[in-house]
């Protein structure tokens, strides 16, 4: 390995075991609170420390008023609905499903290139796509299919997690457009602030500021964890690496945060580890290099 990309690997890693243990943060923080305040707590710390980055870096540009529009949109897609449709799955699915449907993102990123965008799927891709199918219906029914013929498909937090990855593939062709305008983090502190304004009308509407005091020590762990290394800091490390890394050095760390979830939940929630996930999210995995790997 070259020494110049041994610091953007370090960060990549760390990144990549930040949001995959942020499953189950977001896990032990829900039993104490409501998926509201979870987001909300956790984006005002994020947005803090993204903010405080960009100071530092002396990074800051005012968008012109045609792109608030733009990156308020952003903010309620990939920050407030995003994140909420997360937490709300967590109430119902294991922090190991999340991870492992999550992980399908780029297979619904080569889907909306194939719909939206009219681009070439080959025969590879197409297999790629079929397998982490299969993988997730694995997932969701914990290896026995049969279930899903007589219409038990998971919980609604699987489907909602599903719902998750499509809504971040989304997020992520529309981000590209303003990471060509942006530095990568000034343009997240925008769309973090946005989103954590959005998600402030559902908590101040909702659970509101009184529901924090329910936090003991284990739930603001949680969220701590959350704020500071998950939308934090992971956010500067990441962006800091890809300005080093090539797109398939940093594909890998997509099936680096899986695994993590897996060893973390199994060790904090007492997740079992199943057969069939585990078969189930390595099919997922093969399919997702299958899609990627040109």
């Amino acid at each position: 390995m070259k020494k110049s990309h041994t610091m953007p690997m370090i960060e990549a890693t760390l990144a990549a075991t930040a949001w995959g243990a942020s499953f189950v943060a977001t896990k032990v923080a829900l039993r104490y609170v409501s998926p509201a305040s979870v987001v909300w707590l956790r984006f005002a710390m994020g947005v803090v420390i993204l903010g405080g980055a960009v100071w530092l870096r002396r990074q800051f540009i005012a968008p012109g008023w045609k792109e608030l529009g733009y990156l308020a949109f952003l903010g309620f897609l990939g920050i407030a609905f995003h994140q909420w449709l997360q937490s709300t799955a967590l109430l119902t699915t294991q922090a190991t499903n999340s991870a492992w449907i999550v992980a399908t993102t780029p297979i619904f990123m080569a889907l909306l290139g194939w719909v939206v965008l009219r681009e070439k799927l080959t025969w590879t891709q197409a297999a790629g796509i079929l397998t982490a199918a299969l993988g997730v219906l694995l997932v969701v029914s914990k290896g026995d299919l049969s279930s899903l013929a007589a219409g038990k498909i998971g919980t609604i937090g699987d489907l909602l997690v599903l719902v998750s990855a499509l809504n971040w593939a989304v997020f992520s062709a529309l981000s590209r457009r303003g990471l060509l305008q942006y530095p990568a983090t000034l343009m997240m502190f925008y769309v973090m602030a946005f989103g954590w304004l959005f998600i402030s009308l559902l908590f101040l509407s909702g659970p509101g500021l009184g529901e924090i005091a329910h936090l003991n020590r284990e739930g603001w762990l949680g969220v701590g964890f959350l704020g500071v290394f998950c939308s934090g800091f992971a956010y500067i490390f990441w962006y800091d690496a890809l300005q080093k890394l090539s797109v398939a050095q940093a594909g890998v760390f997509i099936y680096f945060e899986p695994l993590v979830t897996v060893v973390v939940a199994a060790y904090i929630l007492a997740e079992p580890l199943l057969l069939a996930s585990l078969i189930g999210g390595a099919a997922i995995l093969l399919g997702v290099w299958l899609v990627n790997r040109q």
